[in-house]
């Protein structure tokens, strides 16, 4: 999906990153298997605003997958790197990774996986579109992804 060489880049680009908005971690190994609850971090550090982070977290469950859980997957960490990009100002950026996670988000089902995916779709539209608007304001709070409480059958 991205290497490293690709956060890199956009780390670098000539857009300096918003307030509060940190440069992207160094290279890690990815030889090892990743951790059992990486799904479950990936949502935490996506609603705590540390896109690059949950990226990381599910960039590994992505590898190991195929089909429509890979689709997914990718979706999600696309949907990520799109606000990332909208928050350091590369709204061209944003814009087509936007594109890309509403490609293979659009076909999953409203709820999934524990995820109200179809609320993350309508903010994300929200959030890019006025991104895409902002020029120099301040952009409005990022999507948040709401678990979908386990039926007690």
């Amino acid at each position: 999906m991205w290497s490293c060489a690709y956060w890199s880049r956009s780390a670098s680009s000539s857009s300096p990153p918003r307030p509060g908005i940190s440069a992207a971690p160094q290279h890690r190994n990815t030889d090892s298997p990743p951790p059992p609850d990486s799904f479950e971090q990936g949502i935490d550090l996506f609603n705590q605003g540390r896109f690059f982070e949950c990226h990381e977290a599910w960039e590994e469950i992505w590898k190991r997958s195929d089909g429509e859980v890979k689709l997914f997957y990718q979706g999600l960490i696309q949907a990520a790197v799109a606000i990332l990009h909208a928050q350091r100002g590369n709204l061209q950026g944003a814009r087509s990774l936007y594109q890309k996670a509403s490609a293979r988000l659009d076909s999953i089902p409203h709820e999934h996986m524990g995820l109200a995916v179809g609320e993350l779709r309508v903010e994300l539209s929200r959030f890019i579109e006025i991104a895409s608007r902002a020029n120099s304001s301040p952009l409005p709070a990022p999507p948040q992804l709401r678990r979908i409480p386990k039926s007690r059958a």
